[in-house]
């Protein structure tokens, strides 16, 4: 038998769970949700990808954009997807919940005949499941027999494969048919046949995990040693107990006659704000360590770790820890009881946790709102149509290719915005042109701004910043770059500062990192930083001390144009690369001020125009490289 090329294969329910927004209100006075992938076997799926395990989900979904959603999330997250099938006639489950109080949180589970639980004997490949050292099965999918027979399927395969099972006892009463639809929360309701479809499966586990009633459910019992004693007396599997605030205890062995007579890990006093996917980010955190052959007391605090993050946090799976912030909480610990309020333990997790990676980045810009309208003159309702000519040249140029972007404005690229590339880097400007001090176009509210939209596009904003100005200016720049940051940190969009010091003042070598110092000072860690080119290597090497001694998650610099002519700008260029933070371009009236000119004024055609525009654009590309 080969060596396994995945660490585990989840098996079972896949979902879109809708958390509500609003904390502290009833399902019935919800106003909005937010969307994220749920059930049991994706979100350990994903939590074991975020810790470095090579994972892989078994599961069904819909031939629709949730069943869509869940598979493009499971790439994003590094997740194989081979074991995914589309069902062409059922519908991906949901999950309806909300946070009424502290560990209280309603839900409705809308899975009538749903796709995950369509899974059969067909869905499991041999050659799949002998390609991972373990297999984990979910205790819901033992509810119906279809689904059961696979997963027993998949236990045969493993077992004469030599490789291991874990069972994640997974009980929710009303996904068995022993409570009503608004009992979703329910956690336990005594059922001698759910305990009949899972006590014979303890024998075949290498793993058995679950909660105290779990634990009652999976042994018939109702006195919880008891219940250990009974599975111990069918299965010799290493036996977890999950006890919420509590932590765990690890059984590996004899069960005497003290519950507490296990092996604990390190525990985490943690405010709770939601408990719901806590166990499945326990379970992610155990077989890191189980996995990696760990003593059980490191497993057992890693996931206790992880449950930790995961009940301080509103959501499942998006919120769980990867590997590097893991560590940093086990090595550095954390000043709050609530760790959705830790600064440096969110700013790790948004960085090591974004949807997208971005190496390379030349972007054509065309934010530009002042500049356009000078040139359009009194034919301001034309500039539309031409920044959708922009958008057609930037998508010609890029040809599918991966590491293109725009910058595109609210105010005169909408229509550019639809037509842009779905999978164009895209930035939208926020700032009012020309203020100094920094003001915000249109409204100061940016956060309601960014809510509608795509959580893809980043947020870009220039302030005339010079080290030197008056402290009475930047003081008041800087609330409005802390109102931007802040908003893009709760909404959830990538923030992009560009600062302009040359502009506003002399500069020398150490000017753009000397502003970047300051920035950094304030609390501000940008994903992205837009900067003019610099003097000489010096001042990129001071750039790029200053980026990564205080983020070293920063994603890196593009360079802005400022209408420099080609030839200046490949000299820009050419001493940018000497740059180990400079990640591309993002250059605008360079590329476009000629042919807007041109076409403004009635002697380009619209083909004409997007011609002048690739080209130029595709010169600046090939002179940057690959």
């Amino acid at each position: 038998m080969p060596e396994p090329r995945l660490d585990v294969i989840t098996i079972g329910r896949s979902s879109v769970d809708l958390y509500g927004q609003q904390i502290g209100s009833r399902l019935e006075d919800i106003g909005s949700f937010t969307k994220a992938v749920g059930g049991c076997p994706a979100n350990i799926a994903i939590g074991t990808a975020r810790l470095g395990l090579k994972s892989a989900l078994i599961t069904r979904v819909g031939a629709e954009q949730m069943g869509g959603f869940i598979k493009e999330q499971m790439v994003r997250e590094g997740v194989e997807t081979q074991g995914i099938a589309t069902d062409p006639d059922r519908l991906t489950a949901l999950v309806l919940l909300a946070v009424e109080a502290e560990g209280v949180s309603p839900m409705i589970f809308v899975r009538t005949d749903c796709a995950d639980m369509a899974l059969s004997e067909a869905d499991i490949d041999p050659d799949f499941i002998e390609s991972a050292a373990a297999i984990v099965v979910t205790g819901t999918h033992f509810s119906t027999p279809n689904a059961e027979a696979a997963q027993l399927k998949a236990i045969r395969i493993a077992r004469e494969a030599g490789r291991k099972v874990v069972f994640d006892i997974d009980y929710r009463p009303n996904l068995w048919g022993l409570a009503g639809h608004a009992a979703g929360f329910e956690r336990y309701v005594k059922s001698d046949y759910v305990t009949g479809k899972i006590k014979p499966i303890l024998r075949d586990c290498d793993l058995i995990v679950g909660t105290e009633e779990e634990v009652l459910i999976a042994a018939g019992e109702s006195d919880l040693l008891a219940a250990l004693k009974a599975i111990r007396a069918v299965s010799d599997a290493t036996v977890v107990l999950k006890r919420g605030a509590k932590g765990c205890i690890v059984y590996d062995g004899e069960i005497g006659g003290d519950l507490e007579a296990g092996i604990v890990g390190q525990g985490f006093p943690i405010e709770i704000y939601n408990v719901l996917g806590a166990g499945d980010a326990f379970m992610s955190g155990f077989l890191r360590g189980w996995l990696r052959g760990e003593e059980h007391a490191t497993s057992a605090t890693w996931a206790n770790a992880c449950g930790a993050f995961a009940v301080s946090r509103l959501l499942c799976a998006p919120e769980y820890p990867s590997w590097t912030e893991l560590e940093h909480f086990l090595r550095h610990g954390s000043k709050f009881k609530a760790l959705r309020k830790d600064e440096t333990l969110n700013h790790i997790h948004w960085a090591t946790t974004r949807r997208r990676q971005w190496p390379r980045l030349t972007a054509f810009a065309i934010d530009h709102r002042k500049q356009i309208e000078d040139i359009a003159g009194d034919q301001a309702d034309r500039i539309p149509a031409f920044k959708v000519l922009a958008v057609k040249a930037a998508a010609q140029v890029a040809d599918g290719r991966p590491g293109f972007g725009m910058l595109l404005d609210d105010k005169w690229g909408r229509d550019a915005l639809f037509e842009a590339p779905k999978d164009f880097w895209i930035a939208r400007p926020v700032e009012l042109p020309g203020s100094i001090p920094l003001e915000f176009e249109f409204s100061q509210d940016i956060g309601s701004r960014l809510v509608e939209w795509p959580v893809d596009h980043a947020l870009k904003v220039l302030c005339f910043w010079h080290p030197n100005d008056p402290n009475k200016i930047n003081a008041r720049q800087l609330e409005k770059l802390r109102t931007a940051h802040d908003a893009c940190r709760k909404v959830g969009r990538d923030i992009l500062i560009e600062i302009i010091p040359s502009k506003v003042g002399p500069v020398d070598d150490t000017t753009t990192a000397r502003a970047l110092e300051q920035l950094y000072a304030a609390g501000l860690k940008p994903d992205w930083w837009k900067l003019e080119s610099q003097p000489s290597p010096a001042a990129w090497a001071a750039i790029d001390a200053a980026i990564e001694a205080n983020d070293p998650f920063c994603r890196g610099v593009v360079l802005l144009g400022l209408d420099a002519p080609q030839d200046e700008l490949q000299r820009g260029f050419a001493i940018a690369k000497s740059a180990r933070t400079v990640r591309g371009f993002a250059v605008g009236r360079t590329i476009f001020g000629e042919a807007a000119k041109a076409w403004f004024a009635g002697t380009m055609s619209d083909d004409e125009a997007v011609a002048d525009m690739a080209a130029r654009f595709a010169a600046l590309v090939g002179i940057w490289g690959e």
